[in-house]
């Protein structure tokens, strides 16, 4: 019983709150970088966040997706909006930030992206976003990054 209660309030925690730590963590990472780390990161996160942003932006227009607590008629597990569930915001934001910290710190950039894709199987099992939302922030985050960055090593700023 106890198992379960502890379960449930883990999976919560990671729906509702672990895309801080991992925020933290890349910005701890980020300022623990040399001084020519931190200025490729920047020139990429410059390039990336808002490609990212935008590009979910675009796929919120494109893809209804209505969250699967009004679809089912249930109640979710945690506080979520009514809106168009495509795609998650907390996935999105941190497999970008993963993304960003893989371009320099592979071990480090696994490891959050594996917690961003935790956080995605979260917000899924609390009943605030399909499948598909979670996909779909990852693709657009990987994308965004993969773009940024051949764009900025084409003009030679990384």
């Amino acid at each position: 019983m106890y198992t379960n209660v502890l379960m449930d309030v883990f999976i919560e925690f990671s729906a509702q709150y672990l895309y801080i730590f991992v925020v933290l963590i890349g910005l701890i990472i980020f300022l623990r970088s040399s001084k020519e780390v931190k200025k490729r990161y920047f020139i990429l996160s410059f390039l990336t966040l808002p490609l990212s942003f935008i590009t979910g932006v675009i796929g919120n227009l494109l893809i209804k997706d209505p969250r699967p607590f009004i679809v089912e008629h249930i109640q979710p597990l945690i506080h979520a909006s009514t809106d168009n569930g495509f795609p998650s915001d907390h996935t999105l934001l941190t497999m970008t930030v993963a993304s960003i910290i893989f371009a320099y710190h592979k071990k480090s950039g696994i490891f959050l992206g594996l917690m961003a894709f935790w956080i995605g199987i979260s917000r899924v099992l609390v009943f605030v976003h399909h499948p598909l939302d979670i996909f779909g922030s990852i693709v657009i985050s990987v994308f965004a990054t993969l773009v940024s960055w051949l764009l900025l090593k084409k003009m030679e700023f990384i």
